[in-house]
């Protein structure tokens, strides 16, 4: 190598070890691309607190929602790869670039991820009205009654859509898809009467079914929630290989230093060891994960494989 190319690639790795431990020295931005009040705006919000304490500069939590999550996760792509803006990766992180035939940004390409931070679950239901007591007997009676029972979902292959379609997979059963824009109003038409089966993300869904307005049949994860721990979850009712367990991480912007991205993996691997954030998570059947960007990237992977499958054997389009 040229002495002056020497010089200049020491100089180079100088002043970037010297960026990563002086970082950060201004605010940093978290978006997440949703909106305030929902379960990723409550995580971001406890992880960006303490991420604030540990690092001495505040963590400024940007919430920009809508059309699944694609308006945030376009603005941290097309962010600044300095260290300053981190995302929130939710589901549709993975899901949309299965179920949209075109993206502003490159999921693949334009994120580095730095962390998975839980895996959830989701709750299966069905209206009270409804004959059947497990998930076992609802395929039973589905069979019984081909084309007779119907479920609702925001469709776009999000999670609630999933976790019904990969129990139709497994098992070879039709039930019906009633589309909603909200999975509110299908949980709303399911204590009506309306249509028969909903499932919904366990925070969301678990007062509906301890008043009694929904009764559960099976919880998506491979574990019970602490919450509700007499509902079973779908695998232990006779179905091996079935989880729904919808995830969710950090990513930076791509191009971001390798020495940065280390550097808040070590810091949020930290802060998911908050007792007040598992407070907040543990009982609705939230897995903390943690780890290594490798193993977030890994995970997004296997995720992407595993839900390209079921969303194309389903026909599933978001456009």
């Amino acid at each position: 190598m040229k002495p002056l190319l020497v010089a200049t690639a020491v100089l180079f790795l100088g002043t970037s070890a010297a960026a990563g431990q002086s970082y950060p020295v201004k605010p940093i931005r978290l978006i997440v691309p949703s909106a305030p009040g929902g379960t990723p705006d409550i995580q971001a919000r406890i992880i960006a607190n303490e991420l604030g304490r540990q690092l001495g500069q505040q963590v400024v939590v940007d919430n920009r929602g809508g059309a699944s999550g694609i308006i945030g996760y376009e603005l941290i792509a097309k962010s600044g790869s300095d260290g300053y803006t981190l995302g929130y990766a939710s589901f549709t992180f993975i899901t949309n670039a299965l179920t949209y035939s075109k993206l502003p940004y490159d999921s693949g390409r334009d994120f580095e991820p730095i962390i998975r931070q839980v895996s959830g679950t989701n709750i299966l239901t069905v209206t009270p009205a409804l004959p059947v007591r497990s998930t076992r007997e609802l395929l039973e009676l589905a069979r019984a009654q081909p084309g007779k029972l119907s479920y609702g979902s925001p469709g776009g292959g999000a999670s609630q859509q999933l976790s019904l379609e990969l129990l139709k997979s497994i098992t070879g059963t039709q039930i019906s898809q009633v589309y909603y824009k909200a999975i509110q109003q299908a949980i709303m038409d399911t204590i009506a009467g309306q249509i028969q089966v909903v499932c919904d993300n366990a925070p969301s869904i678990l007062p509906h079914v301890q008043s009694g307005r929904l009764r559960p049949i099976g919880v998506t994860g491979l574990k019970r929630i602490p919450a509700a721990s007499d509902i079973p979850t779908i695998a232990e009712q006779g179905f091996p290989g079935y989880e729904m367990a919808p995830s969710s991480g950090y990513v930076f912007p791509a191009r971001t230093p390798r020495e940065l991205v280390l550097r808040m993996n070590a810091e949020l691997n930290k802060a998911l060891k908050s007792p007040l954030f598992a407070e907040k998570v543990a009982p609705a059947g939230f897995t903390i994960t943690g780890g290594t960007p490798e193993e977030f990237a890994e995970h997004l992977r296997r995720e992407s494989q595993k839900w390209g499958a079921v969303i194309r054997a389903a026909g599933i389009k978001a456009d």
